[in-house]
């Protein structure tokens, strides 16, 4: 009797695809961190050949960026579904205005160490919970959501900006160059402080992907579904701002990103809220490792904050992205 071939199942074929895009991911992640690692100086040299002082500055720098660009976009993800708005994004709705308001607090005391991501997290949470407050209770729909963010993100700013003016501590002084969104200044936090907060942040918000979906229908069909709808909020709230918080202790305020990539993935190839999640912390990484090592080579010898060159591709982004909304 002939032997017959018979065809994958499709859910055989669609595993394998999964495994494709995994395996594809950590290629281009591992490639990229090698290219990162070696970069420097204005040229590129193999990460084999560094001694071990340029090791110890480009080693943290390159964790920072792939640490700071998966919170940021984790945390805009859910946020954008929180919110039910995909204009929200942690820079934009103040949240990252107030964890660096509250690590400049910290500092102008004399704390740090474990001292520094606490207060990062109390002033996201706290921006977060207020902004979710006038939201859910004054309404005014996204313009007023946007509108309060900016509102909220220039009063933190401006007092930032106070403290550091009437402060002479260098540490404060130093702290200028981090608020603008560099990671030259990797290492200004220890990293194991932001990892723990990032972990934890994870842990919370990844298992929140259904409900997270759920919200996005309105609260009165999320409600129907059974969420419960206040206890994700409060979730939601604290695993965002936990992951803010580490973001923003460790490399100061970085924007757009968290809105960037969420919508990108989103509009090119859809699916949950949790899948949504996952691959914007993976792009978001790459991302900004990606423009940060882009930034140090052309630059050479100027150090630009990546910060800077988000705000420079963030906001024709999110023009196109507003105008796009308002058309639906």
């Amino acid at each position: 009797m002939a032997n017959t071939l018979t065809a994958p199942t499709p859910a055989l074929s669609s595993k394998y695809k999964h495994s494709l895009y995994y395996l594809l991911a950590a290629a281009i992640s591992l490639l990229l961190i090698w290219l990162a690692l070696g970069i420097g100086f204005g040229d590129w040299s193999s990460p084999n050949h560094l001694d071990d002082t340029i090791w110890q500055l480009r080693y943290p720098r390159v964790v920072t960026a792939l640490l700071v660009g998966m919170a940021l976009s984790v945390s805009g993800a859910a946020l954008q579904a929180l919110f039910e708005n995909p204009l929200a994004d942690p820079s934009l709705i103040g949240t990252s205005g107030g964890a660096a308001l509250g690590v400049v607090l910290v500092l102008a005391l004399g704390f740090g160490g474990v001292g520094i991501p606490l207060a990062a997290f109390s002033g996201s949470v706290l921006v977060c919970l207020f902004i979710l407050a006038c939201h859910r209770f004054l309404g005014g729909g996204q313009m007023g959501l946007l509108i309060l963010g900016f509102v909220i993100s220039a009063f933190c700013a401006a007092v930032v900006s106070l403290i550091l003016f009437m402060s002479d501590d260098m540490v404060l002084r130093s702290a200028t160059n981090w608020l603008s969104g560099s990671m030259a200044e990797a290492g200004f936090v220890p990293l194991r402080y932001a990892i723990v907060s990032m972990i934890l942040g994870l842990a919370i918000i990844l298992p929140l992907g259904r409900q997270l979906d759920g919200l996005m229908l309105g609260e009165a069909a999320a409600k129907s579904l059974g969420i419960k709808v206040g206890v994700v909020r409060c979730l939601v709230v604290i695993a965002s701002a936990l992951l803010t918080g580490a973001a923003v202790s460790l490399a100061g305020v970085i924007g757009f990103i968290g809105m960037m990539v969420p919508n990108l993935l989103a509009i090119l190839f859809g699916g949950g809220r949790m899948r949504l999640m996952i691959w914007s912390g993976w792009l978001g990484a790459i991302l900004l490792l990606l423009l940060d090592g882009t930034a140090r080579h052309v630059a050479y010898p100027v150090d630009v904050p990546v910060g800077i060159v988000l705000a420079l591709l963030g906001g024709p982004f999110f023009i196109w992205l507003f105008v796009r909304s308002s058309r639906r």
